[in-house]
């Protein structure tokens, strides 16, 4: 479309804004595409477009608030922001500010709320000798903690001095899964290319979940090779950098901001070991080796032109080599060997089994072929025509062959409906006797839904519609000039 746009060297901002927004194209992946045909990209009119969407998604949030946040607009006002601690410390002594039945808001505190993608932290919030769990941590307006506590009579007042403590298994695995997002970033790059950029993610202490802009599917040999990158830096156990700096500064350092986002003047900076400098609120390790190691456990396609990939690190990654084994015990016991020779004995019951069907077939058919001569001797005016039982195509070809070949027969018609699901029909005549196998079957072979190349003396045809099968047969039998009515027993 750009080639044949001669009236403009300019793609407009709306244009290239539908491509970010609906197709996943980083605006910068446009420039590059588009700077290769001497055409530019109108960037304010990008940005535009952006501010309209990202003023919808305001709204949006704001109509979908049921819940009454002017409490925690009035502690922003007159309080100013919770004092976050929870960088350096897990456990805090606090004031109430508010408290309601389920939430309470503290002057200061260690639980992180969610926000980039990190799910918020829980723990327990200890006052007047009573300990309450908290179990989820988001923010009431920017900058204002929200403790959210199981449904209680819990005796929280303004100013009581409370204990508060975080789950420190739960937000370890979360720092080990963030950490390991940026490292994840940093490997996505290095190995499909430096078009690939964040589009969102999601970090619990389970899992990590990060979608980034990239047009097919990931192999497996690149799989592994970003798996790879990550556990070297891992195992190369860098210390990390949390700090915070000017957006300028963090500019000029070359850290990755993520494009949409709004910075503050003031940023934090997340610089992962040798490789990942990148802009981030989040709680992250003291050292990569505290990661453990990574495994990506999926990939897949979320929109035009935008992957996801879900991933574990830590314990998380024993616990899926530990499932893994159990399965390939479990898989070897019912094979009936040692689990290092587990593919060695699927590949030798594949092949018993195979040789095992090919043996029930070959049975089928001699039993089949062994009812020629009763077929025969209920043909009509030199016609069979019937349907067979237990057999496959291959074997009712040979069938209808012989029953030809027996005294006294002209044509032969026999259907069967296959075990693998629909229709086989098998038409054989003598054409010095007036009849065209093609032609027997010619309309049937319609019936059930299939076709196949006529042939005079020996015609085969498939079909979909088992159901229809006897109705198939009738018209075969309409065609070789016998009554319906003569109709021979299935066999």
């Amino acid at each position: 479309e750009l080639a044949d746009d001669s009236a403009s060297n300019v793609l407009d901002g709306d244009t290239a804004f539908l491509l970010h927004d609906t197709y996943g194209f980083p605006l910068e992946l446009t420039m590059e595409i588009t700077a290769e045909r001497g055409v530019s990209v109108d960037v304010d009119g990008f940005n535009a477009a952006m501010k309209v969407q990202q003023q919808r998604a305001k709204d949006s949030r704001k109509e979908a608030t049921t819940g009454d946040i002017s409490p925690f607009v009035t502690i922003a006002e007159t309080s100013g922001p919770t004092d976050f601690v929870g960088r350096g410390e897990l456990t805090a002594t606090a004031k109430v500010l508010y408290a309601s039945a389920t939430q309470v808001v503290l002057d200061r505190t260690p639980f992180y709320a969610e926000s980039g993608g990190q799910i918020g932290d829980i723990g327990v919030l200890t006052v007047n000798g009573s300990s309450y769990i908290v179990t989820d941590t988001t923010y009431g307006v920017p900058g204002i903690h929200v403790h959210h506590i199981e449904l209680t009579d819990a005796a929280f007042k303004a100013d009581d001095t409370v204990t508060a403590t975080v789950d420190e298994p739960h937000r370890s695995a979360i720092r080990r899964n963030h950490t390991a997002t940026h490292l994840l970033h940093w490997a996505l790059r290095e190995v499909l290319g430096q078009h690939v950029k964040q589009q969102g993610s999601w970090v619990g202490p389970d899992r990590l979940r990060f979608d980034f802009s990239h047009y097919e599917a990931l192999t497996a040999s690149q799989i592994i090779e970003i798996e790879d990158l990550v556990n070297a830096e891992v195992l190369g156990n860098a210390s990390c950098r949390h700090f915070e700096t000017t957006m300028e500064h963090a500019q000029q350092l070359g850290a990755i901001a993520f494009f949409g986002e709004k910075y503050a003047d003031t940023v934090r900076v997340l610089e992962a070991g040798r490789h990942s400098l990148e802009l981030c609120g989040g709680t992250h390790v003291r050292a990569l080796g505290d990661i453990g190691s990574l495994r990506i456990v999926s990939e897949a396609s979320i929109g035009a032109n935008i992957r996801r990939v879900e991933a574990v690190t830590g314990m998380g990654t024993m616990e899926l080599i530990r499932e893994q084994a159990s399965l390939l015990d479990a898989a070897a016991e019912a094979v009936g060997v040692p689990s290092a020779e587990l593919v060695t004995g699927i590949a030798k019951r594949q092949s018993e089994a195979k040789e095992l069907r090919a043996e029930v077939a070959r049975l089928r058919q001699q039993l089949a072929l062994g009812k020629s001569s009763e077929l025969a001797a209920a043909a009509t005016n030199g016609v069979v025509v019937a349907r067979v039982n237990d057999i496959d195509a291959d074997g009712l070809r040979d069938l209808a062959v012989s029953i030809r070949g027996q005294s006294g027969i002209n044509a032969v018609v026999l259907g069967t409906a296959l075990e693998s699901g629909g229709v086989s029909l098998a038409a054989a005549a003598i054409p010095d006797a007036g009849f065209d196998a093609g032609q027997l079957i010619a309309e049937a072979k319609k019936i059930v839904g299939g076709g196949g190349r006529p042939d005079a003396t020996l015609s085969v045809a498939g079909g979909k519609d088992a159901s229809r099968l006897d109705e198939a047969l009738d018209q075969a039998r309409a065609a070789a000039g016998i009554p319906v009515s003569s109709a021979a027993s299935s066999a």
